[in-house]
C-alpha cells in the first residue's frame, strides 16, 4: 500500500489549493496546476478515497521535475488554510444533454458539500467548476455565507477563450491580438457582444479592410458560424471523446494564477449581479476585475441595446431554472 505523507510544510507554503472532486477535470486541474509552479500544497478530496490517492501519487512522482509541490488524497478537515477551494464535483453531462439538465443534481450534490468544506476553509476564495457553473455558482452564493466576492464561477472564460481561438484561426493572427468576450450563461443563451470585439483595437468587422498594403486576402467572417462554433465546442468534445478537460483545467488555472498574484486581471467569469445592466440576483457572467482580494468589482462594457437585450434574455432563461430548482 502506497501512502502520500502530508508534510508539516507551513513555514514555506506559498499558495495551498484544494481541489473536491479527482475525475477527469478535477485530476487535469491538480496536474496542470502541479506543472505550471502556481500551487505549492494541493489537497485533492473525492468520495471515492482511492481514487484520490491514485490521482495524486501519479502527479506526486513527476514533481521532481518541476518545482517542489506537496500533493496528497485528503479530507475535508485538511483544507484548513487553503488559499483557494475549487468544485469539480458533480454528475457529467452525458452526449446530448444539455448543462441546465444537470441543475438539481448537481446543485443537491454541492449543497451536501457547502457545510463540510466552509466549516474548515472560511476564508478561501471558492471557484465553481461543476455545471451547470452559473446555477451552481448561485447555489454557492446563497447557501454558503462566504463573501460573495470569494465566489468565482469558471462561467464564460473558457467561451471567450473558444472565441478568441476562432477569430484568431480566421484572420491568421496570434490570440493576444483578438479582444472579445462571451457574457451571460455558460450554455446555449451566451452573448457575444460584437460591438466591442477588436482585433489591435480595429473593429473586428472593419480589420480586413485597414490593410495599408492591396492584395492580402481575408476571408469573410461569420457570425453565424462563429457562434456556433463557440457555443457547441463543448458537446462536440464531449461527442467525440466523451468529456472536455483539458481547455477547462487552464482556464481554471488561470483564474487560481490571477487571484494568488497581486496584480488584477479582467475575464469573464460568473459572479452574483445586483443591478448591472438592470439584471439582479442571478449569476453569470460579465468582464470582471479579478485579483488577490477576489472578484471584487465588474467592468460595465459600452454594449447596444440589443446585446444588453440579449444579456437579459440570458439572465431569464438561467433565472427559470433556479424556479425550478430546489436550491
Amino acid at each position: 500500500m502506497y501512502i502520500i505523507a502530508k508534510k508539516d510544510i507551513k513555514d514555506f507554503i506559498m499558495n495551498k489549493i484544494t481541489i473536491i472532486g479527482t475525475g477527469s477535470v478535477g485530476s487535469t486541474i491538480a496536474y496542470t496546476l502541479t506543472a505550471t509552479n502556481i500551487a505549492s500544497e494541493i489537497v485533492m478530496i473525492d468520495v471515492n478515497d482511492k481514487k484520490a490517492m491514485g490521482e495524486a501519487l501519479d502527479i506526486r512522482q513527476g514533481t521532481p521535475f518541476c518545482a517542489p509541490c506537496s500533493i496528497y488524497a485528503g479530507s475535508y478537515a485538511d483544507a484548513k488554510d487553503s488559499d483557494i477551494v475549487i468544485i469539480t464535483s458533480g454528475v457529467a453531462r452525458k452526449p446530448g444533454q444539455t448543462r441546465l439538465d444537470l441543475a438539481q443534481i448537481n446543485v443537491d450534490i454541492l449543497k451536501s458539500i457547502i457545510p463540510q468544506i466552509t466549516k474548515y476553509a472560511p476564508d478561501a476564495t471558492y471557484v465553481i467548476v461543476s455545471n451547470p457553473v452559473d446555477i451552481l455558482t448561485y447555489t454557492f452564493c446563497k447557501c454558503s455565507g462566504i463573501p460573495e466576492e470569494r465566489i468565482i464561477g469558471s462561467g464564460t472564460i473558457l467561451d471567450t477563450a473558444r472565441l478568441r481561438s476562432r477569430l484568431a484561426e480566421y484572420f491568421s493572427l496570434s490570440q493576444q491580438n483578438v479582444h472579445a468576450y462571451v457574457l451571460g450563461e455558460h450554455g446555449d443563451t451566451s452573448v457575444i457582444p460584437w460591438s466591442t470585439a477588436n482585433i489591435s483595437n480595429v473593429p473586428v468587422m472593419e480589420y480586413s479592410k485597414s490593410f495599408t498594403k492591396p492584395g492580402i486576402i481575408v476571408p469573410d467572417l461569420s457570425i453565424e458560424e462563429v457562434e456556433d462554433y463557440v457555443r457547441k465546442s463543448g458537446a462536440r468534445v464531449i461527442e467525440r471523446k466523451g468529456a472536455t478537460f483539458y481547455a477547462v483545467s487552464m482556464s481554471v488555472c488561470h483564474i487560481c494564477k490571477c487571484l494568488l498574484s497581486g496584480i488584477d486581471t479582467t475575464m469573464t467569469v460568473s459572479t452574483m449581479l445586483h443591478g448591472e445592466y438592470g439584471i439582479d440576483d442571478v449569476c453569470m457572467s460579465l468582464l470582471t476585475v479579478v485579483g488577490h482580494k477576489g472578484a471584487h468589482n465588474k467592468v460595465m462594457l459600452p454594449l447596444t441595446e440589443g446585446e444588453i437585450k440579449a444579456l437579459h434574455k440570458s439572465s431569464e432563461s438561467l433565472k427559470n431554472i433556479i424556479r425550478q430548482t430546489k436550491i
